[in-house]
């Protein structure tokens, strides 16, 4: 994203959060969800010139709104001058269509805005097809508002399509051709993927994810612990593309970090299976960061928002040993609402930080650290006295217990973690293994 323009470059907007009869069990209160629609809107330069609640007791087919209320937003846009209105919520085809006929600006909807944002946050090649991805779906089914010339025939010259093909046939053929070639992409962009994944398992290093709700600081700690200088802003989605560094775990030891697209509320199912080659790098971790924001009000919502993107890929994360929560920004806390987090956090094992300030990096790492090693398992591993490499491996990634050698072999036993010891039978398959006392 280009940091130099200017607020409110792409518009103004007045955003609107509908408050819907079947969202009366949410998480979050009507206000705090506009906010983050507000949030969104400025993610992607859009001056927010209005911003309001409407109750919605029984929402209509064609508008969403009630008479009342879209003329009562109407009058906003007109009083603002407007250029565009956010709906934070899904709306159909039809309706999109029909409040940009009465409200005379273009309207987009939550999936819409944060395509939007999406597309403007992306930078590798992946993350570019990812978004073309998603983007197509959204728009093809959106083609009944796209085109103002839908009766109108194409002729049977052209040589997409046969005599009297309408245009909206057309471009959903066109569209649905695109599909299957980004998917093709894509597809081979996940494979890349996993030869990456399978070369990294050679490298002596523990995987560790960085995952947690858009703007709970995963940047910032990863900055802080990789001392590099990736995209940190205090902005929704300001990562979109995964991006992958070497760490010093102190004590010798090393790990790679990968940072990763910040989850939300209401994110729409294909938004996250457009993403899904991405968020595999999670799946693959031997540790998954759940980075939190605790000076948010919303922080136990966003919790749980991220908690059922992370079930979505199959990983549970209130039982599942890999998962640790680290709860950040403790710096904007009270002293008296920091000691609450803290006791909290002792009583959970969860570890409190400042990703800004550096506080509780040091616990973070020796809880990682930690974690990697409680799994370790005693091994008996017989490697050639020719193979350096492997036994420098094996001290510097294992606890070596006992060595001895002969003319061949050099017979150890070393504690491992399964997940070393999963790379080491990889990367050394000439090595002989038996298992020996825990």
């Amino acid at each position: 994203m280009d940091d130099k323009r200017e607020p409110g470059a792409n518009g103004r907007a007045v955003v609107v959060h509908p408050v819907l009869r079947e969202n009366g069990g949410s998480r979050r209160s009507p206000e705090s969800s506009l906010d983050e629609a507000v949030g969104l809107a400025a993610a992607i330069d859009l001056e927010v010139v209005g911003a309001r609640c409407f109750r919605v007791s029984r929402p209509q087919p064609g508008t969403l709104f009630g008479e009342g209320v879209v003329d009562e937003i109407g009058g906003m846009v007109a009083a603002a001058d407007a250029d565009l209105v956010v709906v934070d919520a899904a709306l159909s085809p039809v309706q999109q269509r029909n409040l940009e006929r009465r409200w005379k600006v273009k309207v987009i909807d939550r999936t819409g805005l944060i395509l939007e944002i999406f597309g403007e946050r992306a930078r590798t090649r992946e993350g570019q097809l990812q978004v073309d991805l998603a983007h197509l779906n959204y728009q093809r089914s959106r083609l009944v508002r796209s085109w103002t010339h839908l009766e109108r025939q194409r002729g049977g010259a052209g040589f997409m399509g046969g005599p009297g093909e309408s245009q909206i046939e057309l471009d959903r053929r066109q569209i649905d051709d695109r599909i299957v070639h980004l998917k093709r992409e894509l597809e081979e962009v996940r494979r890349t993927r996993s030869l990456h994944r399978e070369a990294r398992a050679r490298v002596p290093y523990p995987i560790i994810a960085l995952v947690g709700y858009t703007n709970a600081g995963k940047s910032t700690l990863f900055n802080r612990l990789t001392r590099s200088d990736v995209f940190a802003k205090d902005l929704l989605f300001a990562t979109l593309d995964p991006t992958m560094r070497q760490i010093d775990m102190g004590g010798g030891r090393r790990a790679i970090l990968s940072d990763t697209v910040g989850f939300i509320s209401d994110l729409p199912t294909h938004l996250v299976a457009a993403f899904r080659a991405t968020l595999e790098e999670v799946q693959s971790a031997d540790i998954i960061l759940h980075v939190r924001d605790v000076a948010h009000e919303d922080t136990d919502a966003q919790r749980l928002d991220v908690i059922s993107v992370l079930g979505d890929l199959g990983i549970d994360a209130d039982h599942d040993d890999r998962v640790i929560e680290v709860l950040n920004k403790v710096d904007l806390l009270t002293a008296a609402e920091a000691e609450v987090v803290r006791n909290q956090a002792m009583r959970q094992k969860n570890v409190v930080i400042s990703a800004l300030t550096g506080v509780g990096i040091g616990d973070l790492l020796q809880s990682v650290r930690a974690r990697i090693d409680r799994d370790r398992k005693t091994v008996d591993l017989h490697v050639s006295v020719a193979d350096g490499r492997a036994i420098a491996w094996l001290h510097d990634r294992g606890e070596v217990l006992e060595r001895r050698d002969d003319e061949t072999w050099a017979h150890m036993r070393v504690k491992l973690s399964e997940a070393d010891l999963s790379r080491f039978r990889q990367s050394h398959p000439d090595a002989v293994e038996a298992v020996g006392p825990t």
